[in-house]
């Protein structure tokens, strides 16, 4: 003991000596498929986690939803403590469709643990359970609330204001995504969607062409001028994703439609960013122009309360025996939402690996050890 606390010696023998127990929850995690679209299957991964944790002597709330899968909020330590709880932050829903599994099944193989979701990212719940287990066992009382969103991926509605209402009770959020590449996370960028919906006037391409006003055409235009939205030295990227429009090759298109991409570094630049889009203007008066949309996740900003975060951890990686980097990205997560509201936030701190979204999604085995016990000693500090 060192300062009433464990030492990262402790914590790594610890997490050691739990590491089967993880890689056995992790591995039915994963063979319980919940894509974000399917209310069913997130609901079943929910009560899953929920009988591993109250195992673990946690206390369960199920926070029910209509649309999107249940959201699982995991209390553990002390019910009543002086201390604010730390908060660790998470999802169940993937990217994957229901039978993924089929063809993409566990598999360990060369130091590498694969299947959908493996490292985006429910290394990171098993990751958390294992942290709060070895720091009960090591008898460290600090109180914990573990967070599972369900529709993560697909933008956090339902979620984010849970999300919002307990990180503002919380002393500091620790995100459980994946790491960059080894470092974890002090920096992402906003996100935001738009759409823009295009309507002309339709006419025979060919008995009455001169009577039809192209929405197409119109849309193709709107987009060059979208195309000078982005501005690399800000930080902002503008992508035109997806675009449709029209019915067939001899019929002026009545109708079309594009949906674009923002990535924002600022978040005093959103509101640029919605002005650029509110002042979009059909060239041809016959066309117009509906804009929906606008920034769903502020940007994650490199702030005094993440850099604490970072540098306590990246001392207490040294102590277990690794370099823990930073590093800044342009996906988004929950942790946006936490660290907007200003409440010090740290992500990142999940698994290592590669693929998150693609079919060779991975882990690399011999960092879940170490990591999992730099959780524990951030949540025990």
């Amino acid at each position: 003991m060192r300062d009433g606390q464990v030492t990262g010696g402790a914590i790594v023998q610890a997490v050691e000596a739990r590491a089967a127990w993880m890689i056995h929850a992790l591995r039915q995690m994963v063979e319980v498929e919940s894509p974000s679209d399917d209310k069913a299957a997130v609901d079943r991964a929910v009560v899953l986690v929920a009988k591993l944790a109250a195992g673990l002597g946690g206390r369960v709330k199920i926070h029910k939803q209509k649309q999107f899968g249940d959201v699982l909020e995991l209390r553990f330590g002390p019910a009543r403590s002086s201390r604010k709880p730390i908060l660790l932050l998470g999802h169940l829903d993937t990217v994957w469709p229901l039978g993924t599994l089929a063809g993409m099944p566990w598999r360990e193989q060369d130091g590498r643990i694969y299947g959908p979701g493996v490292l985006d990212m429910k290394a990171g719940v098993a990751m958390a359970l294992t942290a709060v287990r070895v720091l009960a066992e090591l008898g460290v009382s600090r109180p914990v609330t573990l967070l599972l969103n369900s529709d993560e991926e697909v933008g956090s509605h339902v979620s984010r204001p849970i999300t919002e209402r307990l990180a503002l009770a919380s002393s500091a959020v620790l995100v459980l995504e994946p790491a960059q590449g080894l470092a974890c996370k002090t920096a992402r960028k906003g996100v935001g969607d738009y759409r823009l919906q295009v309507t002309g006037v339709a006419s025979h391409s060919g008995v009455d062409f001169a009577r039809g006003h192209s929405a197409i055409l119109e849309l193709a235009r709107l987009l060059q001028e979208v195309e000078g939205f982005t501005e690399l030295r800000l930080g902002r990227t503008v992508n035109p994703g997806v675009i449709g429009g029209g019915t067939r090759s001899n019929v002026v298109a009545q109708s079309a439609f594009a949906e674009v991409d923002v990535r924002i570094a600022k978040a005093a630049d959103a509101a640029r960013v919605d002005k650029l889009f509110r002042g979009l203007r059909c060239t041809d008066p016959a066309c117009g122009l509906t804009v929906t949309g606008g920034i769903n996740r502020p940007p994650m900003e490199r702030k005094p309360g993440t850099v604490a975060l970072y540098k306590q951890a990246r001392k207490l990686a040294a102590e277990i025996g690794f370099t823990l980097e930073e590093a800044a990205t342009g996906g988004g997560s929950d942790g946006n939402f936490t660290a907007a509201l200003g409440v010090p936030t740290l992500d990142g701190l999940g698994a290592v690996g590669e693929g998150a979204h693609a079919a060779h999604e991975h882990l690399v085995a011999e960092h879940l050890v170490p990591r999992t016990a730099l959780l524990a000693a951030m949540i025990a500090g």
